[in-house]
């Protein structure tokens, strides 16, 4: 379990997790990493911890820097969730750190989490600096990016930044930084980690970025705690972020639905072909099959969605009901919307994603299309009609 020099004396000493499959409702197909890192200075600071199960893995890399119990000065944690806090009783009991250094919110999550007695806490907030001899350490509290207690740690000489969960992405890999992996990978699994947890705090981003630029942080390196590390172009994922953030949408459509006995299927997809014919890209996603966190990836960058569903029991499919409550909690802007749906004696299923739609503030196109039992071909070329003035729509704004 050998240590990577991320710069000189800097180390990643964190832990990759091959295995795990999900996270609070993402998929993680490809696994994750929980990332920490070590800086060797007059004074050494540890930055985050990993998962509980994890600390083994992080302790051996740090053995294997030379570094014994109780060299360690400080500990700082810049985020006390669970994937990356819930070592830290052992890391503290072993590694025996000076101080172990977190926010004011940090240190009430700290309390709550692991109602500790005697850990050598201190608080730093914003614009509190620590120094370790040749280098310094600059907060900056993060509210709610993506918990209240989350913040940055900025090593100015190095032009280092430790961005806790911004900047990141789950996915296990042998290798640690972004230009030995899959560009494209790559920014896949970076959309779907904005997407599935930081949308719904664009606003908060959007200002994070120009505190960023305001403070003129010149930044060479991003270390993030899920994923490869940014050494070649940390300019990417922070343009990247800025777009996302921006709610910024291409002319692509989803098309997401749930159907009984393929009647709602045959809909979607004469929607799909309505939009298609506008010069759309458009996504067709079965609920029944795909996850809503990989719906919700597409959904990222789409200006249309399509929402439809069978009426069960006076009501919409459950895992089309599942993917709006997911999806709602996001909070996307800026989406024309419309839905649809085939029925066999009731139909509330339409009106009610309507409602749903209205709810997240959507712009509709439509009321809402209904068809009982099966479509026929001019059930269908409503559905394509319906596709088409998405798609018209979508080109006009």
């Amino acid at each position: 379990m050998q240590p990577v020099e991320v710069k000189k004396d800097i180390y990643w000493v964190g832990a990759v997790d091959w295995d795990i499959r999900d996270f609070h409702g993402y998929t993680t197909y490809q696994g994750s990493t929980y990332n920490s890192y070590l800086v060797k200075d007059q004074k050494i600071a540890l930055f985050d911890g990993v998962k509980k199960g994890f600390e083994l893995d992080l302790i051996h890399r740090v053995h294997n820097l030379g570094i014994k119990p109780g060299d360690i000065d400080y500990l700082v944690v810049n985020h006390l969730e669970p994937d990356h806090s819930g070592g830290l009783p052992e890391l503290i009991e072993r590694l025996k750190p000076e101080k172990v250094l977190c926010s004011p919110m940090g240190e009430k999550a700290m309390k709550a989490h692991y109602h500790y007695q005697g850990w050598p806490v201190e608080v730093v907030k914003s614009g509190d600096t620590l120094n370790l001899g040749s280098r310094t350490v600059h907060f900056l509290e993060t509210r709610m990016l993506h918990w209240p207690d989350s913040m940055f740690s900025y090593l100015a000489e190095d032009k280092v930044l430790i961005s806790s969960d911004a900047f990141g992405h789950h996915w296990a890999t042998s290798e640690r930084f972004d230009d030995q992996v899959d560009q494209n990978q790559l920014m896949q699994h970076c959309a779907k980690y904005y997407a599935n947890i930081l949308l719904l705090y664009s606003p908060l981003v959007q200002k994070l970025l120009a505190k960023v630029q305001e403070m003129g942080l010149q930044i060479d390196v991003i270390c993030p705690d899920h994923g490869v590390i940014w050494r070649k172009d940390p300019m990417k994922i922070i343009q990247a972020y800025d777009r996302w953030s921006r709610q910024e949408t291409v002319d692509k459509a989803v098309v997401a639905f749930g159907s009984m006995w393929h009647s709602t299927e045959l809909m979607a997809k004469a929607v799909a072909d309505g939009l298609i014919d506008q010069g759309m890209s458009v996504k067709l996603m079965n609920l029944a099959d795909n996850h809503r966190s990989d719906v919700m990836t597409e959904v990222l960058d789409a200006k249309v969605l399509a929402i439809g569903s069978a009426t069960l029991n006076n009501g919409m499919l459950p895992w089309v009901a599942d993917f709006l409550q997911y999806m709602r909690g996001l909070k996307p802007t800026g989406r024309l919307a419309a839905a649809f749906g085939s029925y066999g004696w009731s139909g509330e299923a339409v009106k009610e994603i309507t409602a749903k739609l209205e709810e997240m503030k959507l712009e509709l196109v439509g009321e809402g299309l209904r068809w009982q039992y099966v479509p026929d071909h001019e059930a269908l070329k409503l559905c394509r009609e319906l596709g088409q003035k998405l798609g018209q729509a979508a080109k006009a704004g």
